[in-house]
């Protein structure tokens, strides 16, 4: 059998946009219209149905059991400013299709970013060559499928926007950061955004597009204590599948950019954390990334197909508290990690992963699903369309629980109260570490000094089953998870935790 990371490495066909040269390319460059179906394969990508279902015939040739299209256009913008100038921007425009084909529980894909049908129809041969023998598959009857339910915010799209104006986004949270106090010494801001046009066809007859906006207002801001020690710094962000208006009336660049300011003015005055076993309570602003990296992972069913999860065994076992619930939901409106469909073309929806410590269910792709003979949720995301859809998160979220946040601090004579991250690192074993970047001592029920220079110490599995408060409150992290050399935009959700035991690393 051909090896899968080589295959796919080698099956790309590379030519660039600028080599592609359609009557529609130009027009698809110079003003995008937010068309689906088949209007949107015809007006951005240059295809007809009927020579869709032919490149999928044509994919299935050597035998193979399904085949499938994913057609992209992206246009991605950055602006970023540090030291009182714009230091940067781009555009870049993504233009491809990748072809996969599914013989048994293997696949072959390859790509191509020179839409014409011969260079698609050489692509289609390629990754075909994972099968041998006759199709049963003779005749594609592709039928156009709208989506039910938009979860985005297309309204006023930051892509839209023109440059003077994103500058203008970047400068104001940059300049409120930087006018704080005269103890920020350095602020960068940076906005991304990207509005991203993808339309799947398959053999089973599916046809689907879905038009995905992004964007996110970055800022971090640095300080020096009066006495000339290391410098400390704070961050800030916002956005998600959100439009300008998100920036007008509900997260403004300037609160963004003081409330960065503001973390890196505590800093100054935090004390090196202390270490040993403690109790430890998780602030709801950012911990949910410790629930994505330790907790969810775990339950993307590739691992679990191939046995590589510590909880590939675990399923309907109770692996943690009681208390403890914890759901995959692609249809919260506007949040980064949220879509329409995924990437294989299958309408999202709530998914149960964790139900009062019970293993509930796992994230699946096609593949993965076909394997463990478990129904699709769709999970399969891919980050472009060079890539092939693995199960992936989108907003990971454990639920609220009936204790008020103050109440768990409250509970606490002496522990740890983990605000912000700024990095983490968990092993397939399930033993992480992650970075805390801005902490307090809790002492006597009250939060007293700040601390830094923590790290927090365990294994996924313990940590399940020591949460012994869960707040009523909930705050989200946003960020963008790596898996298998592919990186795409999530959200994790928790509320306030205690943790009755867990390894703060500090200096002693």
């Amino acid at each position: 059998m051909i090896n899968r990371r080589n295959f796919i490495k080698n099956c790309g066909i590379g030519l660039g946009v600028a080599l592609t040269a359609p009557r529609w390319l130009d027009t698809l460059l110079a003003a995008p219209i937010k068309n689906t179906g088949k209007e949107l394969i015809s007006s951005y990508f240059g295809f007809s149905k009927e020579d869709i279902q032919k490149l999928l015939l044509i994919a299935l040739s050597k035998g193979g059991d399904f085949s499938e299209l994913f057609f992209e256009y992206t246009k991605q913008n950055s602006v970023s400013m540090e030291e009182n100038l714009i230091k940067s921007s781009s555009e870049v425009i993504t233009l491809g299709v990748g072809i996969r084909v599914i013989k048994g529980n293997n696949y072959g894909y390859a790509f191509s970013n020179e839409l014409t049908f011969d260079s698609i129809k050489e692509v289609a041969l390629t990754a075909a060559a994972i099968a041998t023998g006759n199709s049963k598959v003779k005749k594609v009857n592709l039928n156009d499928k709208k989506i039910s339910k938009t979860y985005y915010d297309l309204s006023s799209p930051v892509t839209d926007l023109s440059l003077s104006d994103k500058i203008q986004m970047v400068k104001t949270a940059h300049d409120a950061a930087l006018k704080h106090s005269s103890k920020i010494k350095k602020v960068t801001a940076s906005l991304s955004d990207e509005m991203q046009y993808v339309t799947i066809a398959n053999s089973e007859g599916l046809l689907i597009s879905d038009i995905r906006p992004q964007c996110r207002l970055f800022v971090t801001a640095t300080a020096q204590p009066q006495d000339g020690a290391s410098y400390v710094t704070g961050s800030a962000n916002a956005g998600g599948r959100r439009g300008f208006n998100y920036y007008k009336n509900t997260m403004q660049p300037e609160t963004i950019g003081v409330s960065a300011a503001k973390e890196a003015i505590v800093l100054l005055d935090a004390k090196n954390a202390p270490a040993g076993e403690m109790i430890v309570v998780l602030d709801k602003k950012q911990s949910g990334v410790m629930i994505h990296e330790a907790v969810g992972h775990p339950f993307e069913a590739d691992g679990i197909w191939k046995q590589t999860s510590t909880i590939y065994d675990k399923y309907e076992q109770v692996i943690a508290s009681p208390l403890v619930t914890i759901y995959e939901d692609g249809t919260i409106p506007e949040f980064r990690g949220s879509m329409n469909i995924d990437d294989e073309g299958l309408e999202t929806k709530k998914t149960m992963m964790l139900e009062n410590g019970r293993v509930v269910g796992f994230l699946n792709d096609k593949l993965s699903a076909q394997a463990l003979k478990h129904s699709r949720n769709a999970h399969g995301r891919r980050e472009s369309y060079q890539c092939v859809p693995i199960p992936r998160m989108m907003n990971t979220v454990l639920a609220k629980g009936n204790t008020p946040p103050e109440e768990i601090i409250e509970s606490v004579k002496k522990g740890f109260y983990a605000v912000s991250y700024q990095g983490g690192m968990v092993e397939g074993t399930g033993k992480f570490t992650f970075s805390i970047s801005l902490g307090y001592l809790i002492e006597n029920g009250k939060l007293t000094a700040p601390l830094k220079n923590a790290t927090l110490i365990g294994t996924n599995t313990t940590i399940l089953k020591d949460i012994d408060m869960v707040g009523t409150d909930t705050g989200f992290f946003l960020g963008t998870c790596g898996k298998a050399g592919q990186s795409v935009p999530v959200t994790a959700g928790t509320p306030t935790l205690r943790i009755k035991k867990m390894t703060v690393g500090g200096i002693a």
